[in-house]
């Protein structure tokens, strides 16, 4: 049953693998931003199917490959993750260049999809997105110190949410994406916080874009 849902909502002829559902409101998000503006945005041939993980690809693509479907790849880039993604890489189970990691775009050597924003606008989703009070509002030097192991704004923003005090809600993925696709004017105006970002979203959506056939 989960399968036929997925080939109905999800799975189109050039199918595009992410993580989750957060990562394609991003991605819509960001792409939309981009074709605002006449810039490069995601091509509206790829349907963005989650696959709830990097683990699971192998069994997406088994599954898609009896259709005839296109698949390509986008997933995160942790250090726990790395070795599954060679993995996938030497089993040429999708063709050469087709698995794109967010660390491609960002310069970092691990990146989630919320890596292609500046942090300052990152911090503002954030703000915004859980509406918190001035007292406890983010800057980026309160995610830098909430956790110094990692680059990943994500698991900085978790840690800055478990300091918080009881009434806080947890940070979880979704609530930072949805409140980002229904306030799109965020993407808005030539602050170079959103310029960067917009820069980082088109390299990526060129790239996805020249996986596919010429029209």
């Amino acid at each position: 049953m989960g399968y036929e849902i997925t080939q109905s909502l999800f799975v189109g002829k050039h199918t595009l693998l992410v993580e989750g559902v957060s990562d394609i409101l991003y991605l819509q998000a960001l792409s939309h931003a981009l074709k605002a503006r006449g810039r490069t945005g995601l091509d509206g041939r790829w349907t963005i199917c989650p696959s709830g993980g990097i683990g699971n690809v192998r069994a997406f693509v088994s599954l898609f490959g009896g259709n005839k479907i296109d698949v390509a790849v986008l997933t995160d880039q942790t250090k726990p993750d790395l070795k599954k993604i060679e993995e996938l890489r030497r089993s040429q189970i999708l063709k050469s260049g087709r698995i794109l990691t967010v660390s491609d775009f960002t310069d970092k050597p691990e990146s989630d999809i919320e890596d292609l924003f500046v942090p300052d606008l990152f911090v503002d989703i954030v703000n915004s997105a859980y509406d918190l009070p001035d007292s406890h509002k983010l800057n980026v030097k309160k995610l830098n110190d909430a956790d110094k192991n990692t680059d990943r704004l994500v698991k900085k923003a978790e840690a800055a949410f478990n300091i918080m005090p009881e009434g806080i809600p947890t940070y979880d993925h979704f609530t930072p994406a949805a409140w980002l696709i229904n306030n799109l004017k965020v993407l808005q105006g030539e602050k170079i916080l959103v310029k960067t970002t917009l820069d980082r979203a088109e390299k990526l959506f060129t790239a996805l874009n020249a996986l596919l056939p010429s029209i």
